[in-house]
């Protein structure tokens, strides 16, 4: 017997998530390259739709998200009853760990995936287990082969935060025809807004086909990242469960409305597309040298691999950049210390960070 109350041990062993720097030099106005953001806000339909909610703060919202999963199933042509939706698409991600996983449990997750899996599943008691990537690529069959009987959740982040790599459509298959039927797959799609490869597909025909697989989305990469809404589609059984989990008022009314408005606004998600793809592109084809590599990538953001050669370090460039007001995401944490992920902001932003890394060489 202690003389306190002790924190579950499963909770001591998780490592906090610590977001990226938003702070430069001081008395240098910041440029926030660190969180994937939208660079151009928020559709100004979602925003009146925020401000016009603004005399209905006293009301408890409507718990079931009715007109939020129906404008979400509208527009991507789903069920609106195998939709939910939460506070961003981490909450989803605790409430499935907390739905699939006990004490002795496993969920497999590739090396270099979203930090809040392990966070989640030793939240829930299980324990992470993680498959090496191949050339920062989740791959499959290390996957597969890190499943055992204790498996009951794997997680796949696709695209890939903070690599930006993706799974084809033919591998995504692969990998779920390999897992037994008792295991879940969870394909974390928060970045889907911005791909543009021709061999890339959600899982949602998956989700329709079997009984294993869910998939999880976020209105935060699409200018609602303050708001707090994800959504998630998945099997009858899956939503049985969840809807008897998570908070009865989940998810608060003024949030719901701008994400209800956003989801409709189809022209300002292609000109954040269209944008992200033009800026993406200049920086993967430009920042190429003897001292770094910049990889592929289908999120809003890029991963930047440097040299281990004094001045041309990833921290070099960071220091450099942060003296000049431009933050970018540090990926030690990752177990990647020497790569920086820079996010797509405006150009005039993206064109200023170009001359700082290029004037390393």
């Amino acid at each position: 017997m202690t003389n306190r109350p002790e924190v579950n041990p499963s909770i001591l062993e998780i490592a906090a998530y610590v977001p990226g720097k938003s702070k430069a030099a001081p008395g240098i106005e910041p440029i926030k390259l660190s969180a994937n953001e939208s660079p151009l806000g928020a559709s100004p339909k979602a925003q009146e739709a925020y401000r016009y909610h603004a005399h209905n703060l006293a009301i408890y919202p409507d718990g079931a998200a009715t007109q939020l999963r129906e404008a979400i199933g509208e527009v991507h042509g789903l069920d609106p009853q195998k939709i939910g939706v939460g506070s961003g698409s981490d909450e989803l991600l605790h409430l499935i760990a907390q739905l699939y996983l006990q004490p002795g449990d496993e969920a497999v997750m590739s090396q270099f995936g979203f930090l809040v899996y392990p966070i989640v599943t030793r939240g829930a008691g299980g324990t992470p287990i993680f498959a090496a990537e191949t050339d920062l690529k989740t791959d499959v069959d290390a996957m597969l082969g890190a499943v055992t009987e204790k498996t009951k959740v794997v997680y796949l982040a696709n695209p890939n935060n903070p690599t930006g790599s993706y799974l084809t459509a033919d591998e995504l298959d692969r990998l779920h025809a390999g897992l037994p039927k008792n295991v879940l797959l969870v394909i974390d799609a928060a970045y889907a807004e911005y791909v543009d490869a021709a061999d890339y597909k959600l899982g949602i025909d998956l989700v329709d086909a079997h009984q294993n697989v869910v998939v999880t989305r976020t209105f935060s990469k699409i200018g609602l990242a303050n708001l707090r809404v994800g959504w998630l589609y998945g099997p009858d059984h899956f939503m049985d469960g969840f809807n008897r989990l998570r908070g009865p008022f989940n998810v608060n009314g003024a949030a719901m409305k701008a994400a209800e408005a956003a989801v409709r606004d189809v022209e300002f998600t292609a000109q954040l597309k269209a944008h992200n793809k033009r800026l993406r592109d200049m920086l993967v084809a430009e920042l190429q040298s003897n001292w770094y590599r910049t990889r592929p990538s289908q999120g809003n953001f890029v991963l930047t691999e440097f040299s281990d050669e004094p001045g041309h370090t990833a921290k070099d460039a960071f220091e450099a950049l942060l003296q000049e007001g431009l933050v970018v995401r540090e990926m030690a944490s990752y177990g990647l210390p020497n790569a920086l992920r820079i996010s797509i902001g405006h150009e005039k932003d993206m064109k200023k960070l170009m001359q700082v890394l290029q004037s390393l060489n």
